[in-house]
């Protein structure tokens, strides 16, 4: 099937100007810069009052619209599963023609690396362990320490990073992608809403889109970074004994910085792609060494065991109405759901970006099904051993949990060859962080772009570098408290998103609905010898 472009005017990249060797959208660019700018001067200036201000615009967006997120990212899930099974799903993304530009392991190696790859590595052991332990609360009240708090520990942990969180991903990816690829539209966020808005998304309202989209990704990716480099340092310290200082963290961010800018110099066959699938490579030895290393047959009983818990407390876990354990509920399910929804244009249009020909249902069963096998293998092997040496009384984990950003380290202190693993944690940790800022830089590049898939090279380094200072004046300046203003900030963010998710859902429905009657009447057409209309 020809691909049916949309009929539009606009050509991508029209508003755009050229200033210093870069290839800018006016005014995306330039209103994007200056709101990054201004923030990061209030919170630097004023950090009390920024911080205070922002951690009550969090409190009120989750604790008022708890019931949109859920709902919201409920309907996201089972709308992709609708349009993954049904006539749909046979669709090609840049028309019947279409072939994947990348490897399938490949392509899987890159949208998880760019998704939620460092986020396994910081909570694969914490998450489950804090739960269990009651460290801040416990998914519906079970008692902590009890058989039910164990196994709610990792079957709530799955729920907040298996198919709701990649559901939303896949929705703002397909749709992306197949405006971009089968109907022509530049790659932003914008295009999305053209079977809604039609031509009106080459004025302000897609402006505004786009420069929304421009900050949550910014911001999202300045504060994971500062939050990483804190990890790796205090790392550093409990093995070498490294002080966790400032000037630590900073260098740290410039050393991802350096790295991520070598890689978006070399673009994505050259640079994101090699990259992601060096990361997946030590990822899964990583997780082979943990599985042998530790109660072996005990993850392996419980691969099963926690899928089937997972989908046994789905229904529980997702409901909002008369909620026990509201705080849990609100601090960790909701505030996730903000934080991956608010993720979205950064996660989501950098699939779109690598997914040109593939089918829908193939895009939507690897993108939702593929991040779930192994979200459950690896928070089974890591949660698995932290809540075996919690029981068991071994080593710091016997305390619970003390420092988040150290449950890693004090987890492989009881297995062999532990400085070792440690040290190679910390490389993973470093290697995620790097393609997760090399292929935000590439998503931001294109937003401020006009859409553009090869802007030019100095501006890949300037997203980049950008990123790393966003994240280095607020630690150098405000410390943690900072990054944590920082944090509720893109949080607060996840609310114009929601409804951003599901205009995404509508606009999705009517376009694929389109091609797939104007693909059905094509192949009659065929079938017959007679030119369809």
């Amino acid at each position: 099937m020809p691909r049916r472009f949309y009929k539009t005017t606009h050509k991508t990249g029209e508003n755009n100007v050229e200033i210093l060797g870069l290839d800018v959208h006016n005014p995306v660019f330039f209103v994007a810069a200056l709101a990054v700018i201004s923030f990061i001067a209030l919170t630097l200036i004023f950090p009390d009052s920024a911080s205070i201000a922002l951690q009550a615009a969090r409190s009120w967006v989750i604790e008022t619209f708890d019931w949109l997120f859920v709902v919201s990212v409920n309907f996201v899930f089972l709308f992709c599963l609708f349009v993954m099974v049904s006539p749909l799903g046979r669709l090609r993304i840049g028309g019947r023609e279409a072939r994947p530009e990348f490897s399938t392991m490949s392509w899987l190696a890159m949208l998880f690396s760019a998704g939620i790859g460092i986020g396994l590595m910081f909570w694969g052991a914490a998450e489950p362990l804090a739960y269990f332990t009651n460290w801040f609360g416990t998914p519906l009240n079970a008692e902590a320490g009890s058989a039910e708090a164990r196994r709610l520990a990792l079957s709530a942990t799955m729920f907040h990073w298996g198919i709701n969180a990649w559901s939303i991903y896949a929705v703002i990816g397909l749709a992306l992608a197949y405006f971009t690829y089968s109907k022509g539209l530049p790659l932003t966020i914008r295009s999305a809403f053209y079977p809604l808005l039609g031509d009106r998304i080459w004025g302000w309202p897609g402006h505004v889109i786009d420069i929304l989209a421009v900050i949550a990704t910014l911001f999202g990716l300045a504060t994971s970074l500062g939050l990483g480099a804190q990890q790796v340092a205090s790392g550093l310290d409990y093995l070498f004994g490294i002080e966790a200082n400032v000037l630590l963290q900073i260098g740290i961010i410039a050393f991802i910085t350096a790295i991520a800018i070598f890689s978006v110099v070399r673009g994505l066959d050259g640079g994101v792609k090699v990259l992601s699938n060096i990361n997946m490579v030590l990822a899964g030895l990583f997780l082979l060494f943990v599985f042998a290393a530790g109660p072996t047959l005990l993850i392996a009983t419980g691969f099963l065991e926690n899928t089937i818990n997972y989908a046994r407390d789905f229904l529980p876990l997702s409901n909002w109405v008369g909620r026990e354990d509201t705080d849990w509920f609100h601090g960790w399910t909701v505030f996730y759901w903000a934080w991956w929804i608010s993720w979205s244009p950064f996660v989501g249009m950098f699939i779109a970006r690598v997914s040109k020909g593939r089918t829908v249902r193939e895009f939507l069963g690897a993108v939702i099904f593929v991040p779930l096998i192994i979200t459950v293998v690896w928070f089974t092997t890591f949660g698995e051993l932290a809540l075996l040496q919690n029981e068991n009384g071994i080593g710091e984990l016997a305390n619970g949990v003390e420092d988040v950003s150290l449950v890693l380290f004090q987890m492989l202190a009881n297995l062999p060859l532990a400085t070792i693993m440690s040290f190679v944690a910390i490389i993973l940790v470093l290697v995620f962080f790097v393609t997760s800022s090399d292929s935000g830089s590439l998503v931001v590049d294109s937003i401020t772009a006009g859409g553009k898939l090869h802007a030019p090279v100095p501006q890949r380094i300037f997203w980049a570098t950008i990123e790393g200072l966003v994240a280095s004046v607020l630690l150098y300046g405000g410390g943690a408290q900072a990054l944590q203003a920082l944090q509720a900030g893109t949080v607060a963010a996840g609310l114009p998103f929601t409804l951003v998710l599901i205009v995404c859902c509508f606009s999705l429905w009517k376009g694929l609905s389109s091609d797939s009657k104007a693909l059905r009447a094509l192949e009659r057409s065929e079938r017959s010898g007679v030119p369809a209309e």
